[in-house]
């Protein structure tokens, strides 16, 4: 172990660039770092431990959570963009005149989905005037495109007035893309205009602020550089190159630092991550130390992994493979290939419970990766590996939150309860949050129960008691299920009379209401009364009864997981809220239903540190490929998914941003060409492959039919590379 990296001097200058592949154990050689400083009497307050992203300070607060720092002082742990947010509130009153922002009003720090919301209003008449005509994207993604300009612009340190002649001077398509472009670069800066009109920061204007008006500012040099005087930076090669020049001007001014840096990284290049930025920051630090012996992953593991990778790579960065025979160690496939997707599924879900119930692996370390996770996957696999007894857990960030099904459900359940904003859910839509709100409650059962207790009264959804349907449809849905919807109506009766909006929905006992979710004439009204905010409601709701015993949250991770998401997504969008209206802020709005309408919209989801964080220990991890990277946590056991998809090496559709043309190192007035495409997604396939399997600890298995979900043949290069390595093995030639 080198010694000096961990116990080295704290004073005088001490910085080390650490580099080596995933698992050679530099991150636990940073927490040491951090236990021997603490040790050494270094005040915690002057500790900056500095991350990508939030999800990967998950070693250092583990290890803070069990060491005791000294009193009067924390070590703080930020990203870029946390650190430029805590320093622009602080630093506010100095920074906002010169900035042409409002001094005497304080900033609105808007997340992902605030911006979202924002954005959308600006791009409103732009779209209804066709600016966008030609592009056939969803709006949702079109408003998040325009935002990952920006973000881009203030990543990469060039004004958003350039966004649309660099998309332009590398575009070699048909010419109606530049006016395209033009109106993108229109959109990012009326958002921007509007934004500083009413202090709202998004996170582009944060960095922009940071980096134009605060830092040159001395108090503010003296505050952050001369504060913090020990650094710990990790995974920079996930970091955006902004990052990269405040480290080359803090580390030489600093006491100590040690920046980790993982070979072969890079990531989240579509984020804005500069792989090689983050490689010259070696030139800055005193002492360069590269670790190779992994204590991770298996020597077999490790050759597969080479040679999957070879053939995608523009040069040879990796070791010469072990012999082929260690390879065969590390693969596993089907006997046959599967001809259709569900017998591949079949396939995995069997290897799966053969690994789990006679070899005694424990299922939290089995990863199942695919290129992209769609619901459908989502919902086939888990319910076969329900069938055997085992859990599941799963993570999309960055998913619509009109996808996730415990959401739609509290939503649903919150029209429900405030008839006032006459919002009437779908009938399907209320027979869903029966069935996941109510324990035990089967998709059959819940519709007829929606059918029966479900009606509109003069534009306002109204619910009925369980007692009022007559006795054999009593019967048919039981009285167990019935009692406790029961239950959920009193509540929401209770919220009802409490709110003062309560509509009068009694019938005469026996009568059976009807099956409609439509108009019912001669309906009383609703009568509009107190409220309160709508991150409250869905936090009573869940606390008070669909967490209890007999309801569906219960023991729920998942839908636990996603409730806590969607009150904290409800609790920003409220404090950020101010729209953009002629009568003024607010006027005339109702915040609830503005929130409903941008879920309803398909509003991508911002980042949730907790849905990182939970992991229970008897399940099946179900996630993206690139999620898993950015979780960093190794397994015994992969399945690689779809293997012969070109999923697994194509880009998502983006015809309003480029992840590439907008970086610091791309050459001013080349064109994007179809071979920078080819060697773009090789590259990244090479990254991938290698990343997963420097995190895989035994053994691999290939995952993959004739036939994908859509019925057609597939045949990507991942397989072929795999066929190859096989062929080779056997003895023949290529």
């Amino acid at each position: 172990m080198p010694v000096d990296v961990v116990t080295g001097p704290h004073i005088g200058n001490h910085t080390v660039f650490l580099s080596g592949p995933p698992g050679t154990g530099k991150t636990t050689l940073a927490v040491q770092r951090l236990h021997h400083l603490l040790e050494a009497g270094i005040p915690a307050e002057q500790i900056l431990i500095l991350v990508p992203q939030r999800t990967l300070a998950g070693p250092y607060y583990e290890a803070l959570h069990r060491t005791e720092s000294p009193a009067g002082g924390t070590v703080d742990i930020a990203t870029i963009g946390g650190l430029a947010r805590r320093t622009l509130d602080l630093f506010w009153p100095l920074v906002a005149k010169p900035a042409g922002l409002d001094p005497t009003r304080p900033p609105r720090f808007l997340t992902l989905e605030t911006a979202q919301y924002y954005m959308d209003r600006i791009v409103e008449p732009f779209a209804g005037s066709g600016a966008f005509d030609g592009i056939t994207i969803p709006r949702p993604r079109l408003v998040s495109q325009i935002i990952d300009n920006l973000n881009k612009a203030a990543a990469v340190g060039f004004p958003p007035e350039e966004i649309a002649a660099r998309l332009q001077r590398a575009w070699g398509g048909e010419s109606a893309r530049l006016r395209i472009y033009d109106q993108v670069q229109a959109v990012a800066l009326a958002f921007r205009q509007a934004c500083k009109a009413e202090n709202l920061l998004d996170w582009s204007l944060q960095i922009e602020l940071f980096w134009h008006h605060l830092l040159p500012l001395p108090q503010f040099r003296r505050y952050l550089l001369s504060g913090y005087r020990h650094l710990l930076a990790d995974n920079v090669e996930e970091d955006i190159p902004t990052a990269h020049d405040l480290l080359r001007i803090w580390l030489p001014l600093c006491e100590s630092a040690l920046v980790v840096h993982d070979t072969d990284g890079g990531y989240r290049v579509f984020l804005g991550a500069d792989p090689q930025g983050a490689l010259a920051l070696s030139a800055v630090c005193r002492k360069q130390v590269l670790l190779s012996e992994s204590y991770v992953t298996s020597p077999a593991v490790a050759a597969l992994g080479a040679r999957l990778a070879r053939p995608f790579e523009s040069a040879a960065t990796t070791p010469a493979p072990e012999p082929a025979q260690r390879v065969r160690e590390a693969l596993s496939y089907p006997s046959s290939a599967p001809r259709f997707h569900p017998q591949m599924l079949d396939w995995v879900a069997e290897e799966i419970s053969r690994l789990v119930h006679e070899e005694n692996l424990a299922p939290s370390e089995i990863a199942v990766l695919a290129p992209f996770l769609s619901d459908a996957l989502r919902f086939s696999l888990t319910e076969r590996l329900r069938l055997y007894g085992i859990a599941v857990r799963t993570h999309r960030p960055s998913r619509e939150l009109r996808e996730e099904p415990p959401a739609r459900c509290l939503l649903t359940l919150a029209k429900l309860a405030h008839p006032a904003w006459r919002r009437p859910p779908p009938a399907a839509d209320v027979a869903d949050a029966l069935m996941l709100s109510i324990a035990d409650l089967d998709p059959v059962r819940a519709r007829l129960l929606a059918d029966i207790v479900y009606r509109v009264k003069d534009g306002a959804p109204v619910l009925t008691p369980f007692y009022q349907i007559v006795p054999d449809t009593q019967e048919r849905i039981s009285y167990l299920l019935g009692r406790r919807y029961d239950d959920l109506w009193q509540w929401l009766q209770e919220y009802l009379a409490h709110t003062g909006a309560a509509p009068s929905d009694e019938i005469q006992p026996g009568q059976e209401t009807t099956g409609a979710a439509g108009e019912v004439p001669g309906a009383a009204g609703v009568v509009p009364g107190a409220h309160e905010e709508l991150d409250y409601f869905l936090s009573r709701l869940f606390g008070e009864l669909l967490s209890q015993p007999g309801f569906g949250f219960h023991r729920d991770l998942n839908a636990g997981r996603t409730a806590a998401n969607l009150i904290e997504s409800v609790q920003k969008f409220r404090q950020s809220f101010l729209p953009f209206t002629d009568n003024g802020p607010g006027e005339g709005r109702n915040l609830a239903l503005e929130y409903i309408d941008l879920v309803e919209r398909g509003v991508l989801a911002a980042q949730y540190v907790a849905s990182w964080q939970i992991r229970p220990e008897n399940a099946v991890l179900l996630v993206p490929a690139y999620t898993f990277l950015m979780t960093n946590q190794p397994v015994k056991v992969q399945f690689w998914l779809d293997a012969g998809s070109r999923a697994w090496i194509e880009r998502i559709y983006q015809p309003l941003t480029h992840p590439y043309v907008l970086r610091r190192d791309w050459p001013e007035d080349q064109v994007w060409a179809d071979e920078d495409e080819v060697r773009s997604q090789r590259e990244a396939l090479a990254r991938l492959v290698l990343g997963l399997a420097r995190r895989c600890r035994q053994r691999i298995y290939l995952a993959y039919s004739e036939l994908n979900e859509q019925g057609y043949e597939q045949q990507g290069p991942l397989l072929q590379s795999v066929q190859r390595i096989l062929r080779q093995e056997g003895g023949g030639r290529e």
